[in-house]
């Protein structure tokens, strides 16, 4: 059995998710071939990593010395992090750090069979051989240093997941509105169909175009608004006051929505940019295509700074 003091759990959980950082952001900079800052937070630390070797160590207790039951707990155990930990940052913003819906025998894609069984192998691996040399190294740092540096560590990663929670808050927030303004689009290319009067066969074929993307939805409008532009000044249709009066209202509102969208669009807040970059698979259900098109925008933008 454990029994170790609150600094020391502490400074375990730091290290854990120091060690999560090195292993996952090498891993993933291995595979994308350049360097990537994994995780949530910008600092050097996994806090779910963290958590998952805490959970193995306290799972684990009852079972030290069964082989089998330490496996089937940290299966267990582990899984049960994983889904709670998934399902709560997507509730809170509207994304999945982490997607499993590719792999067979998933769940929701926040787990899945082989994630499970690995977790069982890693409880084995740590409570065995990982976690021994590192107990031996904490329990001989005096308690005065200990108490200092996890009262430092504190401060840092409290801070870090502050900033980094607020940015990814800010994310979910961009996602709903260019989601709104491009809900907005749609509306503006269907009153401005009805108004050029299209023929039904015309009407489908524009019905499938505002199912696109926002730039395709904004070169429609600009199509349409440049139309009736030509068909007022040839004369070609004779409009009443009221349908002009909308057309210019339309015009103004598509105007503010593009400047909108450039703002929503910018990210130049150096957390919101890096918590994209460090998580390259990252997904949305509800809002895939935005976010998309969010992540090229930013992309764009800095080949552009280049």
């Amino acid at each position: 059995m454990y029994s170790y003091t609150v600094a020391q759990w502490l400074f375990f959980f730091y290290f854990y998710c120091f060690f999560g950082w090195c292993f996952e952001s090498s891993y993933v900079s291995l595979k994308k071939r350049h360097p990537v800052n994994r995780g949530f937070m910008r600092g050097p630390f996994l806090p779910l990593y963290g958590s998952g070797a805490i959970m193995m160590l306290v799972v684990s207790m009852p079972f030290q010395s069964n082989l089998l039951l330490t496996y089937i707990a940290g299966c267990i155990g582990a899984t049960m992090l994983e889904y709670v930990t998934g399902v709560t940052m997507e509730a809170l913003f509207k994304m999945r750090y982490w997607d499993y819906s590719n792999q067979k025998f998933n769940f929701q894609g926040h787990i899945c069979l082989t994630s499970t069984l690995a977790w069982g192998g890693l409880t084995i691996l740590m409570t065995r051989v990982v976690h021994k040399p590192v107990e031996r190294l904490v329990l001989d740092i005096p308690s005065g240093i200990l108490s200092a540096a996890v009262f430092l560590l504190t401060i840092c990663l409290v801070a870090d997941f502050t900033l980094s929670f607020r940015a990814a808050i800010d994310l979910r927030d961009i996602l709903v509105k260019m989601e709104a303004a491009k809900e907005e689009l749609e509306r503006m290319q269907k009153r401005l169909d009805v108004i050029i009067a299209l023929s039904n066969e015309e009407r489908e074929e524009r019905k499938r175009e505002r199912n696109g993307r926002m730039d395709e939805l904004a070169a429609g409008i600009e199509e349409r608004l440049q139309s009736l532009k030509e068909r007022i000044a040839g004369g070609v249709s004779a409009y009443p006051e009221s349908i002009r009066e909308e057309i210019t209202e339309l015009r103004i509102k598509y105007r503010l929505n593009m400047e909108n969208r450039i703002q929503l669009t910018s990210l130049k807040d150096f957390y919101k940019r890096q918590m994209i970059k460090g998580n390259p698979t990252m997904a949305s259900r509800k809002y895939r295509d935005t976010l998309q098109e969010l992540i090229e925008n930013m992309d764009d933008t800095s080949k552009k700074g280049q």
